[in-house]
């Protein structure tokens, strides 16, 4: 996995009405990749890149692209949470999540995040371009065997989180800390703001891990992200 380092940044110096292109994803292969297949299209521009989600999510803010192409998997978090962000920061942005991972919670997830697509990345070079043009233009664009399961889920009123149970589970207390960790909070912040020990701290995450089924705090910053979204809707 390479470092992140300082946001690489492209000028276009074309037409207006081109989409400029903003391409997140830890993997400096796959943005040399994606940044060859979208050169050949003259109606894209790519104007920068970044390798976490935090810069993804800054230069998001600093450079106003159209379309942001974002990894689902970030080292520091998740694609969702900064598309929940981004568009936040800037409700004209377009996201489009372009992952190696069929996983129809995280569709159902982005979508709740304002996502405007969901790909998966062996599309073709075409389908890449034409999915950016598609999103940039003001339309959506989902996997169509994904996108058909998760219509499907809704028609028939399940489209309850598979964490919702575990969530039931947790406790007060339990409650509150994940609730800190997906605003972003340390184990030490956290101990500070409940007048908690650190190691206290510490063991009630073990615990709320342990009820949500998840090994990594990104995973649990998601979940709590998740759930404040659809609390929303």
């Amino acid at each position: 996995m390479i470092a992140d380092t300082v946001p690489q940044v492209r000028e276009s110096h074309v037409a207006t009405q081109q989409i400029r292109v903003l391409l997140v994803d830890d993997h400096e292969l796959v943005r040399r990749g994606l940044q060859s297949i979208l050169d050949r299209n003259p109606e894209i521009a790519v104007v920068g890149e970044a390798a976490s989600m935090q810069s993804g999510i800054a230069e998001a803010l600093r450079l106003r692209p159209d379309v942001v192409v974002m990894d689902l998997r970030l080292p520091d978090g998740s694609g969702v949470e900064a598309c929940r962000q981004i568009r936040v920061d800037n409700p004209d942005a377009r996201v489009l999540i372009l992952t190696s991972h069929a996983d129809e919670d995280a569709l159902f997830a982005a979508v709740l995040a304002g996502a405007s697509g969901y790909v998966l990345k062996d599309l073709d070079p075409a389908g890449i371009q034409n999915g950016i043009l598609t999103v940039g233009r003001g339309g959506s664009l989902l996997d169509p065997q994904m996108a058909t399961r998760v219509l499907e889920r809704m028609r028939r009123g399940s489209a309850q989180h598979p964490a919702d149970d575990a969530f039931a589970a947790l406790s007060p207390q339990e409650d509150r800390i994940l609730e800190m960790i997906g605003d972003g909070m340390t184990n030490r912040q956290i101990a500070d703001r409940l007048s908690l020990s650190e190691k206290t701290v510490k063991n009630y995450v073990s615990e709320l891990y342990a009820k949500l089924n998840v090994e990594r705090r990104a995973q649990a910053a998601s979940l709590a992200t998740e759930r404040r979204l659809r609390k929303r809707q």
